[in-house]
C-alpha cells in the first residue's frame, strides 16, 4: 500500500517539504496547479499522479510528468491519452473510475460499463490500465461506506477474471476521513491530502 499526497490545497513550498520529509508519491488534481509545481520539483525523487477530473484539451500537459492518471473515465479520454503517450513514446498507467456509490456530483463509470469499456481500451498500447479508482461519500462513521470500498475490490478481481492480460494490480480509494476502511478493504493507494499535508486555503 502506498500514500499518494494530495498537495492540491498546499503551496509549493509544502510540497517541497513533504518530499524533504520522505513522501515518494505526490497527486495533484488541477492542470493549472500540478504543471507548475511538477516543473519545480519534478526532478526530486518522487512519482507524480493526476487524481481529478482530466479534461482531454488538458493531456498534452500531463504526458512525460504524471506517471499515473486515477481518473480515466470516458473512452475520447483513453484516445487522447494513447494519441499523446504515443507522441511521447511513453506509457501512462490508469486507473479507471468507477463511480460505485451512484452520487450524480461525482464522475466515473457506472460498474455495468466496466467490462465494456476495458474491452475498448484493451488494443490501446500506450495507456495501461493498472486498476480502478472511486471515491466514497463523507460521512461521518466511514463504516457506513466500507461497502463502496469492498465493492470496487470485488469488481477488480471479477474483471481480473475477465480480463487475465490485464494487470488490474492497484486499487485507489480512501481519503483522510475513511482511508483505515478502504485499507482493511484492499486499498493499494490511498489518498491523503489534510491529515498528511494540511490545508492551506484562506
Amino acid at each position: 500500500m502506498q500514500i499518494v499526497a494530495v498537495t492540491k490545497y498546499v503551496s509549493l513550498e509544502t510540497t517541497r517539504a513533504a518530499l524533504e520529509a520522505g513522501i515518494r508519491h505526490i497527486g495533484e488534481s488541477r492542470t493549472q496547479d500540478a504543471v507548475p509545481k511538477w516543473e519545480a520539483l519534478g526532478e526530486k525523487a518522487a512519482t507524480w499522479h493526476f487524481i481529478g477530473h482530466l479534461q482531454t484539451n488538458k493531456v498534452r500537459d500531463m504526458i512525460g510528468r504524471f506517471a499515473y492518471v486515477h481518473s480515466l473515465d470516458r473512452l475520447s479520454l483513453a484516445k487522447e491519452l494513447n494519441k499523446r503517450s504515443e507522441q511521447q513514446q511513453s506509457i501512462t498507467h490508469c486507473m479507471v473510475q468507477v463511480n460505485i456509490s451512484g452520487e450524480e456530483t461525482k464522475h466515473g463509470l457506472t460498474p455495468q460499463e466496466v467490462p465494456d469499456f476495458l474491452a475498448a481500451i484493451h488494443d490501446m498500447p500506450y495507456i495501461k490500465a493498472n486498476g480502478f479508482m472511486t471515491m466514497a461519500p463523507y460521512v461521518e462513521d466511514p463504516e457506513e461506506v466500507r461497502w463502496v470500498f469492498r465493492e470496487l475490490r470485488e469488481l477488480r478481481e471479477r474483471m481480473q477474471q475477465q480480463y487475465p492480460k490485464l494487470s488490474l494490480e492497484h486499487l485507489s480509494m480512501g481519503m483522510s476521513n475513511d482511508y483505515h476502511i478502504a485499507v482493511e478493504e484492499g486499498a493499494t493507494f490511498i489518498r491523503l491530502g489534510s491529515t498528511l499535508v494540511g490545508d492551506e486555503r484562506n
